[in-house]
């Protein structure tokens, strides 16, 4: 068998089966005294691009999603860990302007690791504080689902860079929004929480998977980001494949027991299991993005 037999959540749900990882249901380590731990990479030609990536806007993007993964947790950031491989002829002027990006997201870097490599990897780790980590298995039937805000620019602004039409969506893809405040709000009342990285369809999945409940959602409720709808057009594709399949918007998913203020409502928790997408009362079909398929 191979990963792209399994994929990232098989491969994970097999490791887990032969306990050799635990804990690892949600979007961050649950440590002793409220410390949360998360970790991402970002490797180039995967993740990236550096002929529409400047150096700055990799950095800052490298700490958005690892922070974004501490929103999730509803935590206060404390530092940041970074790993750095890159080739022996990169100019130290592109090394100073990514660290430059991972500051413009206000936490400090704390220490790391560099090494040699055939492409840039960039690999940081998050730490920071939460008193309550809502996770992805406390939804249940009768709780809303709601969104912190619109989807699917990031995926549009993908679409712009590689066919290299400017406009102001590619800020979206480049520059993950930071939703660390939303994210302490939530972990107030949250039954379940976690970040948009693979997608509405996939991470809403995750959390019926974990909560043993189902998700219904209405894409008519879902919030689209402007310009989005145009850009599907031009592409020759659904609306909702790049508001719903694509992912990293890296705005929160959540189920709540009542409305919260600031959050937009686009469904709910029944009895049942997985994420069910409906357009006009009709099921959609949308997968996601998962690594190795």
């Amino acid at each position: 068998m191979r990963l792209a037999d399994l994929g990232e959540r098989g491969l994970l749900a097999e490791l887990e089966r032969l306990g050799l990882v635990t804990g690892i249901e949600h979007d961050a380590a649950q440590l002793a005294g409220g410390v949360v731990v998360t970790q991402d990479a970002l490797v180039e030609g995967v993740h990236f691009r550096l002929d529409w990536t400047s150096w700055r806007d990799l950095g800052y993007k490298a700490a958005a999603v690892n922070l974004s993964d501490l929103a999730a947790s509803a935590a206060e950031p404390e530092a940041l860990i970074v790993s750095l491989g890159l080739r022996p002829d990169t100019e130290v002027a592109r090394v100073r302007e990514l660290y430059e990006g991972l500051a413009e997201a206000g936490v400090p870097v704390r220490g790391g690791d560099l090494t040699t490599a055939e492409r840039v990897y960039l690999s940081v780790t998050a730490i920071g504080r939460s008193q309550r980590v809502p996770g992805r298995a406390g939804a249940r039937p009768g709780d809303r689902v709601v969104v912190t805000g619109p989807l699917g620019a990031s995926a549009a602004g993908y679409r712009c860079l590689q066919d290299g039409v400017e406009s102001p969506l590619a800020a979206a893809h480049l520059r993950p929004p930071l939703r660390l405040v939303e994210g302490r709000r939530l972990g107030a009342v949250a039954s379940a929480l976690l970040d948009i990285s693979d997608g509405l369809a996939a991470d809403a999945g995750r959390i019926a998977e974990r909560s043993g409940c189902r998700l219904v959602l209405e894409l008519e409720r879902v919030p689209v980001a402007a310009g989005v709808a145009e850009v599907a057009e031009r592409a020759g594709v659904s609306v909702w494949e790049l508001a719903a399949g694509f992912g990293e918007d890296y705005e929160l998913l959540a189920t709540v027991p009542e409305a919260v203020e600031g959050c937009i409502e686009i469904g709910r928790c029944e009895a049942g299991e997985g994420a069910v997408l409906l357009l006009g009362g009709q099921p959609v079909a949308l997968r996601g993005h998962e690594h190795f398929r």
